[in-house]
């Protein structure tokens, strides 16, 4: 990879129908939807209002953002002041 290139921060989109409308927590974990991997937030925004826009009639249905690449190096965000 070159040093030009900007860091890959994965994000994960995924969702699914919530039991409670101000919780996390998911109905049915079998049914948890994974949308995709994207290599930055701007895309992985994308998605995920593209995605909760399809099912805005159902109010149970949250769709998250899930920044992996914190999980995979914590201390990354600091390093790219992202």
């Amino acid at each position: 990879m070159p040093d030009t290139a900007p860091p890959q921060l994965l994000h994960l989109v995924i969702g699914g129908e919530v039991s409670d409308l101000d919780g996390t927590t998911f109905k049915d974990l079998s049914k948890v939807e994974t949308v995709g991997l994207f290599p930055n937030y701007a895309t992985a925004y994308q998605a995920w209002k593209a995605r909760a826009q399809q099912t805005v009639d159902n109010a149970h249905m949250r769709y998250f953002i899930v920044h992996v690449h914190r999980l995979l190096d914590p201390g990354l965000d600091s390093k790219t002041g992202q």
